[in-house]
This record gives structure tokens, sequence and C-alpha cells, in this order.
């Protein structure tokens, strides 16, 4: 992060990325099936579930995580809110009143998909809603796929190409 040096030093601010075994597994998976060690590989994973990251692996090491410090950061999931401007939380605190604690409670427990389609957080649920005309639903199902599409778009550029696209976890 662009923040100051001793946040990184004196306070572990940094970013850390989730689903590391996950993204690990399926990077090797995938040297296997194109034949090619990993050290050549330049790869986009994703894990998509209720808790979802995505990383961009550059000849075996990771070269970006959508995840940071929190799994709060990142795609959008069944409960967490994913892209979120810090000054949202000095807006609502001084508008409501409402402490921190609980900010991040509503964040990581009541946002995302839930939040957005009104029906939890379950995409197979959203999906059979938005099939049947829900606006609700469907702009749950926009937001999250644009913003895959985002970072997918990103980190494909970052690599200067990838050969591979991997889709894991329960969605």
């Amino acid at each position: 992060y662009a923040v100051p040096r001793r946040w990184y030093t004196d306070h572990g601010v940094r970013r850390y990325g989730f689903h590391g075994l996950s993204h690990q597994y399926v990077i090797q998976r995938a040297a296997e099936m194109l034949n090619l060690p990993t050290a050549q590989l330049k790869l986009i994973s994703a894990h998509l579930g209720n808790g979802a990251s995505i990383t961009a692996f550059d000849r075996g090491r990771v070269l970006d995580t959508s995840m940071g410090f929190t799994p709060l950061e990142g795609l959008i999931m069944g409960t967490r809110c994913g892209p979120l401007d810090p000054a949202v939380l000095l807006h609502i605190q001084r508008r409501t009143g409402m402490d921190l604690a609980e900010m991040i409670h509503l964040l990581n427990a009541q946002s995302g998909l839930q939040a957005v389609s009104g029906l939890g957080r379950d995409l197979r649920a959203i999906l059979v809603a938005r099939a049947e005309g829900d606006p609700d639903a469907t702009l749950a199902v926009e937001m999250y796929v644009h913003t895959l599409r985002k970072y997918i778009g990103a980190y494909h550029f970052a690599l200067d190409g990838a050969q591979a696209l991997i889709f894991t976890g329960g969605i």
C-alpha cells in the first residue's frame, strides 16, 4: 500500500492475499495439464465462492492478488463488499453515529451479493431470481461479473497476456 512505511514496519499493514492453497493447487494442476513448468507460465486463477479472490501468477510467482490486508478488499463476495472507498466509513459514521466495529461487521457479514440482491448470499438463488426478472438480483449479478471482469482484464494486461484463466471454488 502507498501508506507511511511505519504502518508496514510497526503494524504489519500490507497485502496478505487469501486462498493461497487453492491457488497453488490449481496453478500446479494447470502446469501439468499444459505440460509446462510453472516457471514458464502466466496464469490467472479465480477462486470464486462465498469467499473469493483472484490472483495473477507470473512464472511461478504471485504478481498480484485481489485481497489485501483483509478479505474485504477485492472481489464482491457473498457477504463482503469488495471495492470500497475508505471515506465511506467516515461518511457513515458522521451521518449515523455508527461505530467502527459495527461498520466492519456490516461490511463483512451483511454486504456483497446479500446486500445488493436482498436475497442472501447464495448466487444460485440470485441467478434464479434474475431469470425471473428481479431487478436487485440482476444488479447483484452485474456488479459481481463487472468486478470479476475488471480484475481479469487488469491482470491479463499486467501479465502481458496469460496462457490460461483458471476457475475454482463453489461458483
